[in-house]
């Protein structure tokens, strides 16, 4: 019998298998509350199995207008009356961050956000659904998996000092680029792994989605038995399991790097963007605001000011974190320096609380995504680094080199780069019920639906949803939309936040179908869940020429550009149940 993978194992299937399972936790947020209205839509009445649920109030913590506050209370009153036990409220941390006092080896975790894959520094396979799927567990207590392929990466040698697993995590990403582990599993291994603490395998595995993959995992090994303060047993792969792909990396070889605007995987060294002015800096998140983060940037920060009219925003991950801090004198030091230390919660990361950047401004921060328009405002920039990067960056007014000297790296790794295309004021891409975006590669979910809008809308408001489709990239295509309309479109369709608006949105506007080079794992979940048809036709959208005329047969499984036809792989029956219903809310309510 041939090896086998670590999410073979626990699937307990060959890769490309489309299994059906119950996850142990099942986690949500702030978008509880549209999970709520979701599951009511099913027919949904009592709970599958409270005891799975997680629910936390982290995005737009505390609330900052009277419909959050109110969502917050029907998430609060549904806790009470259903006896979910695992309930944070407001102020008690970020979801990821809480996820580790109850991630354990061997589970299978799900959450209706894009980096529930943090959790896989516990050895458990943890992934990001949408909020549909979400509401269907809540009834069902099951869901679907396709068993994915497998990434090795090898992990040889010791950071150095003054570089962090985020300058790994971002290495990895600038080496294979932001949709090269698409829909993977990612597997760390190598003698370099028991030299990473657990807040360093979270990093790596909370970025693990910005790398396109389905989710990352460590082994059950001694340090991890350190941190939980006990024996365990974990699952790990057999020594002659099959690898799509496998990576070897010599962390002696690491430098301090960070991600230029307006992508992840556009990574430089830090001395390649040495002095750029910065005007704000970030430190916090779910990726980098642990108390080893937070160590790290008060070792930087002490005895010293941060730069004139510098913002510097610190936010712990967690309630416990910040009182540490707090006990360590952490606080004093970055607020002796001119920080302001914020509640825990997620706000500036995804520009729904404190710290929006104004226009023009360069923020450096430990965030996990710097698209345009992330942190609210498309007209600045974003930096990512570690907390040290952040930190003497914040103290010099410009990008800083965190070993205190001038060096002269170079990224050695030149991922395929997204496609950085901006639709002008008044450009038309739309001939022949087709909209053509065939150039756009990476075109992400804030693009499509702007992240600050997302507690604001109701997922289960697609009327709601609709004026504001593209609005930023597009902003032609909410009010021109109609049913029977085409997409074609690049590589990596749909990444970013797991959050479903765009999926909900173009389902309800009638799109007959997405025709694209490859799809993000989430989008394509999502977009099952709505029966909204996303076709991966590379050759299609590589022929296609704006003005062509574009037809598709589903039964035969042929997309046509000028009559020349294209073909493209089914879906398995089990999923087409999903789409002949109409989406998983009419699939759920008539099962």
């Amino acid at each position: 019998m041939k090896g086998r993978t670590f999410a073979e194992k626990i699937f307990k299937a060959e890769t490309g298998a489309i299994v059906f399972a119950k996850p142990d936790i099942i986690l949500s947020h702030d978008n509880t509350s549209s999970i709520f209205s979701t599951f009511k839509k099913m027919g949904g009445e009592k709970l599958f199995n409270p005891d799975t649920l997680l629910i936390t109030l982290d995005h737009n913590a505390p609330p900052t207008n009277s419909k959050l506050a109110n969502d917050y209370q029907v998430i609060r009153d549904l806790v009470e009356k259903s006896g979910i036990k695992k309930f944070h409220d407001a102020g008690d941390g970020i979801c990821h961050q809480l996820m580790s006092l109850y991630a354990r080896p061997k589970m299978i975790i799900v959450g209706s956000d894009s980096h529930t894959s943090t959790a896989g520094a516990f050895n458990a396979f943890a992934a990001g659904i949408d909020r549909t799927e979400t509401a269907g567990l809540w009834k069902q207590g099951e869901t679907w998996f396709r068993v994915p392929e497998s990434v090795k990466i090898t992990l040889t040698g010791k950071l150095a000092k003054s570089v962090y697993a985020k300058d790994l995590a971002l290495w990895i990403i600038g080496m294979i680029g932001s949709s090269g582990a698409d829909y993977m599993s990612i597997e760390y291994h190598g003698e370099g792994v028991t030299t990473l603490t657990i807040s360093d395998r979270m990093v790596l595995s909370n970025l693990a989605s910005e790398m396109g993959a389905k989710n990352a995992v460590f082994p059950a090994d001694e340090v991890l038995e350190a941190w939980l303060g006990q024996k365990t047993e974990g699952l790990w792969a057999d020594p002659d399991a099959t690898y799509l792909r496998e990576i070897s990396i010599n962390l002696n070889d690491v430098f301090p790097v960070v991600a230029a605007p307006h992508h992840v995987d556009n990574v430089k060294a830090v001395s390649e963007v040495q002095g750029v002015k910065i005007d704000e800096a970030l430190i916090g998140t779910c990726t980098n605001g642990r108390l080893e983060d937070l160590r790290e940037a008060a070792a930087v920060l002490k005895g010293k000011k941060v730069a004139k009219f510098m913002q510097l925003l610190i936010i712990p991950a967690s309630k416990e974190i910040f009182k540490q801090a707090m006990k360590e004198g952490l606080i004093d030091i970055f607020m002796d320096a001119g920080g302001n230390v914020l509640a825990s919660s997620c706000g500036p990361c995804l520009g729904t609380g404190q710290g929006i950047p104004a226009d023009n401004y360069n923020v450096i921060s430990t965030a996990n995504r710097n698209f345009k328009g992330r942190m609210g405002n498309n007209n600045s920039n974003v930096y990512l680094a570690s907390p040290a990067t952040v930190a003497m960056s914040a103290i010099a007014g410009e990008i800083t080199d965190p070993r205190g000297a001038g060096a002269n790296d170079k990224f050695p790794y030149h991922a395929p780069q997204s496609s950085k295309v901006d639709i002008r004021e008044g450009e038309d891409r739309f001939a022949r019920d087709t909209w053509n975006y065939s150039d756009v590669d990476n075109l992400n979910t804030d693009q499509m639906f702007a992240g600050n809008l997302t507690y604001n809308v109701q997922s289960s408001e697609p009327d709601k949803i609709m004026p504001h489709l593209f609005k930023g990239f597009d902003n032609s295509f909410a009010e021109r939309v109609k049913a029977g309309d085409i997409i074609m479109a690049g590589a990596n369709f749909g990444c970013g936040s797991s959050r479903e608006h765009p999926s909900v949105g173009l389902a309800f506007a009638g799109i007959k179908a997405v025709i694209c080079k490859s799809v993000n794992r989430i989008f394509y979940r999502s977009s099952v869940n709505q029966g909204l048809p996303i076709l991966l036709v590379p050759g299609a959208v590589d022929a296609y020429k704006q003005g062509d005329e574009v037809k598709v047969d589903f039964e035969k499984g042929l997309v046509y550009v000028n009559s020349k036809p294209f073909s493209f792989s089914a879906l398995p029956d089990k999923l087409m149940e999903i789409f002949k219903a109409k989406g998983l809310v009419n699939y759920v309510k008539n099962k």
